[in-house]
């Protein structure tokens, strides 16, 4: 709530309507001070985005750590007391994409020629290299008395990867390199040979492989390096995931309602279970992604484990959270939640990754 200073006047400012509390009954402004002091506007800000007044703060409480209970009490009419739904979603989308804007999940700066991440990647590489491993073990063994260090050396050199494997990892980690000419998209090395061999042999799924292979050649002839197109799918996907993931909102409820009673609940219930829930992801992800970016950030190995422990503890209970919530919302019995639960978690589970694949597709048809 607002804590500008009240009116004197109860003439309402927008509608010309008395006013004979704080806010006016007819168009529900609030009948405050036209000037209000600078930090008013920060304020105001906080209160509004955030309902600062503990509305925002008791629905996310009661979103982590009561399943189900925000859809069965919107449902119920009260539609006051928490933020509601669909605002709900869109705030919890912003701030979790908003921070990894801003502390990005994937490290682009990993090509060899002008970042020093290169020159640490050929450095432990030739160090690995240097190394006579076989020397240091035998040396170890040799010992009459191998100390608990010794054993911790023995299984750290005995997991060095040979000459070959290093070769290997220094091949795959060149990604300034632009695609083999003798790289094929099925059996064609160039867009005249795809097409004159499509001319010949249709196929219905042309439609969807005809622009890929032509965006694959376009980039071949192109010169583009694979790491501008790893960099190029990675951010076009990040940048349209939010869009894909509001597409996918609606296709959720429907599954809920193919798989419920029609008389009983609606499509608009089925919606509301599907913000409430898909707001829980969104902070669980949210949640999750900044403890990883803290372990690591000390030495303190009990702080690590902790952290380590809060990840997966959150991973393993956003999994449950689906079940309990749609048990607690639906009423359905034990067993028969269960059955449904597990039969639309694994239809949405294969329902996302075809999204996610759709939208690498998309991605790369979009790289230039």
């Amino acid at each position: 709530m607002s804590h500008g200073k009240i009116r004197e006047d109860k003439t309402c400012l927008n509608c010309g309507h008395q006013v004979e509390e704080r806010f006016c009954p007819h168009c529900g402004q609030e009948n405050t001070e036209r000037r209000q002091p600078f930090y008013f506007l920060f304020t105001h800000f906080i209160e509004d985005f955030t309902h600062y007044d503990g509305q925002f703060w008791g629905t996310v409480k009661n979103l982590l750590f009561k399943p189900g209970k925000l859809t069965n009490i919107y449902l119920e009419g009260k539609r006051q007391v928490f933020v509601p739904p669909v605002k709900l979603y869109i705030f919890v989308s912003f701030i979790t994409f908003f921070v990894f804007a801003l502390f990005p999940m994937v490290n682009f700066n990993f090509d060899g020629e002008k970042g020093h991440k290169d020159s640490e990647k050929t450095g432990v590489i030739s160090q690995m290299q240097s190394l006579d491993t076989k020397k240091i073990l035998d040396s170890i063994k040799a010992k009459e008395n191998l100390t608990a260090e010794d054993s911790m050396t023995i299984k750290g050199l005995s997991a060095l990867p040979d000459s070959a494997k290093i070769d290997d990892v220094k091949e795959i980690l060149e990604l300034n390199k632009t695609i083999d000419p003798d790289v094929e998209y099925g059996q064609y090395k160039t867009r005249k040979s795809y097409d004159s061999a499509l001319a010949k042999n249709p196929s219905v799924l042309d439609a969807i492989q005809k622009p890929i292979a032509h965006k694959f050649f376009e980039l071949k002839e192109k010169g583009v390096t694979k790491k501008e197109i790893v960099v190029n799918m990675i951010q076009k996907s990040f940048h349209n995931l939010p869009k894909a993931l509001f597409i996918y909102l609606p296709l959720f409820a429907f599954f809920l309602w193919i798989f419920h009673s029609k008389k009983k609940w609606w499509y608009f219930d089925h919606g509301i279970f599907t913000l409430h829930y898909f707001s829980f992801l969104l902070l669980t992800v949210l949640l999750i992604f900044l403890l990883t970016k803290l372990i690591g950030l000390t030495d303190f190995w009990l702080a690590n484990t902790i952290l380590y422990f809060l990840v997966i503890a959150l991973s393993v209970y956003s999994m449950a959270y689906f079940f309990i919530a749609h048990r607690r919302v639906y009423h359905a019995h034990g067993l028969v939640s269960f059955i449904i639960g597990a039969a639309l978690f694994s239809l949405n589970l294969f329902a996302f990754t075809f999204l996610v694949v759709g939208l690498a597709l998309i991605s790369f048809m979009m790289i230039h």
